[in-house]
């Protein structure tokens, strides 16, 4: 099995190499790359393309790693010993009726092999990476309450995905396969554009992508747009029928384009982009 890319993602050669390469080694595939480039959509890609089941975990700041793999319920458990009747008793007897499995669990004992995606591993502390490495590399976990060993029965093809909000253990790392996304350039915006609005005009396209890039490329952002928000972008300007004319300027010059807020989600680069164009008006 070789992950082609899909008729809904664009994978550019390098990253479908990587996520071949991940499979061969057995290894998780750590995806890095900026905020709206496709990392989780690409571990949803490949399951459907490979005709895998996906399971996902998204983490949050709070996550840790033994939710992943399983949590004892001891308050249902006590609970239950208060208040049920003598029929029950054999229920909180058996102490695997207060055990709930993670998704790392579920993903083990599947019948078939899975995708399974981790989203966002570096919003957890420092020590959810390293909680994980054995599980991961030997693709087995210990079960204390009920001793038992449990064992992946087909290892899952593992994604990884990481804003670099933190760095992560280097004996993490070494456990992986990496692959950086890089931004796409004009020609493989357009392929991924031509995915989501098969219809659009060649000319509106052109001027809309042509804005995009200068406002990505004005030096000091502090959020540059992504590929997300530019789909978001076009979405809009279809909707409200927005003519080719507004997002042309007479003179070549930048300008700020409608809808700005669907690409600048902060209110320092508004303000940065539209003293920019102030300053091409005024020639200064």
């Amino acid at each position: 099995m070789k992950f082609q890319g899909s008729d809904q993602y664009v994978a550019t050669q390098d990253l479908m190499l990587a996520v071949n390469a991940a499979v061969t080694l057995q290894r998780p595939l750590l995806v890095k790359g900026e905020p709206g480039t496709g990392k989780t959509m690409l571990a949803e890609e490949v399951a459907t393309a490979l005709g895998m089941p996906l399971m996902q975990w998204h983490i949050k700041s709070t996550t840790k790693a033994q939710q992943g793999l399983y949590e004892y319920d001891a308050v249902s458990r006590l609970r239950d010993s208060q208040l049920s009747g003598v029929g029950d008793a054999e229920k909180v007897r058996d102490i695997r009726n207060y055990i709930v499995q993670g998704v790392l669990w579920q993903a083990f004992s599947a019948d078939r092999q899975v995708v399974l995606l981790i989203d966002e591993i570096d919003k957890a502390d420092i020590e959810f990476p390293n909680d994980l490495l054995r599980e991961l590399d030997r693709m087995e976990f210990y079960v204390y309450e009920t001793r038992e060993l449990v064992k992946a029965v087909h290892r899952p093809i593992v994604f990884i995905t990481s804003n670099n909000e933190k760095e992560l253990p280097d004996a993490f790392l070494r456990r992986c396969f990496f692959h950086y996304i890089k931004f796409p350039d004009a020609d493989t915006m357009q392929r991924i554009v031509d995915v989501h609005f098969p219809g659009l005009k060649k000319q509106l396209l052109a001027a809309a992508l042509k804005t995009f890039y200068d406002v990505r490329n004005l030096p000091g952002l502090k959020k540059k747009p992504s590929t997300s928000e530019l789909l978001d972008w076009l979405k809009l300007l279809v909707a409200e029928d927005i003519p080719l004319e507004a997002l042309q300027s007479k003179d070549d010059k930048v300008a700020v384009p409608p809808l700005v807020g669907a690409l600048l989600k902060n209110e320092q680069d508004v303000t940065l982009f539209e003293k920019l164009v102030f300053m091409q008006r005024h020639n200064r």
